[in-house]
């Protein structure tokens, strides 16, 4: 949620710092499962490759809506993600297997999968357009595709205000547009232009739109202190005097007491489902 977050940067310390807050994240993410899951179209046995798989989560939803017969592939660049992900529990009838690769490098075996998905894993790819051609070539031809992306700073006020709140403090730097980060693909039609030069047919987008538990269900003050432990963005107040970062962390408790539902804060998501098939050409 800083400017510029790139691949490199999960790989290293953006990833373990992700696995060191999994569980809050991975429950506050999780009703967008359902949504993506659905527009995959798993209507018979198929192998499936989940890109930017983090810890997992994902991966294991989508063998449990698999058809059995099925096979899922898990691919993430964090090896600190991947081991969290392999360290899960057992997944049932549909086998799983976890890959430390970047998704923007070839596979020794290309269009292999019939299936290919992502949640918010593919945003941080340093050339976009040589990336999505590559994950183009993973797929077989006519294969399907369903990603996940963030909608727009103003429909996502469960991330943007962090750092609103945050600049009312200390400087934060500004994402140059286009740029790796959370809301690169805010607009479908670019996303869905950026897709078909890269190999992609058929593309079409679905809004996904809800409030999203913070933290998987938090009150006030855990929110405040999850979201500035587990986002880049927060642990710029790590920088600061005391004093700063305590008026900061008690104007994020204020507004976050402002949404509230049954003591704890949800807010406004919005989600880009975009989905298509790889060209056969």
């Amino acid at each position: 949620m800083v400017a510029n977050i790139s691949a490199s940067d999960w790989s290293t310390d953006r990833g373990e710092a992700w696995r060191d807050s999994m569980t809050p994240l991975e429950a506050m993410l999780r009703p967008v499962n359902a949504p993506l899951i659905e527009a995959l179209d798993l209507d018979r046995p198929y192998r499936i490759a989940d890109i930017g798989c983090g810890g997992g989560e994902t991966s294991i939803a989508v063998a449990r809506s698999a058809y059995p017969g099925s096979a899922v592939d898990g691919f993430d660049i964090s090896p600190a993600l991947v081991d969290a992900a392999i360290a899960k529990e057992a997944y049932g009838d549909v086998p799983i297997h976890f890959h430390v690769q970047d998704a923007g490098q070839p596979l020794q075996e290309a269009a292999q999968f019939d299936r290919l998905t992502s949640r918010f894993g593919i945003m941080f790819f340093s050339s976009a357009v040589a990336a999505f051609e590559n994950l183009a070539r993973w797929l077989k031809p006519g294969g399907r595709f369903a990603f996940a992306v963030w909608g727009s700073p103003a429909e996502n006020p469960w991330m943007s205000s962090l750092r609103t709140i945050l600049s009312n403090h200390i400087v934060v730097p500004t994402p140059e547009p286009g740029a790796p980060g959370p809301f690169r693909y805010q607009n479908a039609d670019e996303f869905a232009s950026l897709l078909q030069r890269s190999g992609f047919a058929e593309i079409s987008s679905e809004s996904w739109k809800d409030k999203l538990a913070i933290g998987g269900g938090m009150d006030a003050e855990a929110a405040a202190r999850f979201v500035l432990s587990a986002f880049s963005i927060g642990r710029l107040l790590d920088q600061s005097d005391q004093i700063t970062a305590r008026a900061a962390s008690t104007d994020l408790v204020s507004h976050y007491s402002d949404h509230l539902i049954d003591g704890l804060v949800h807010m406004d998501a919005h989600v880009h489902i975009v989905t298509g098939v790889r060209s056969n050409d």
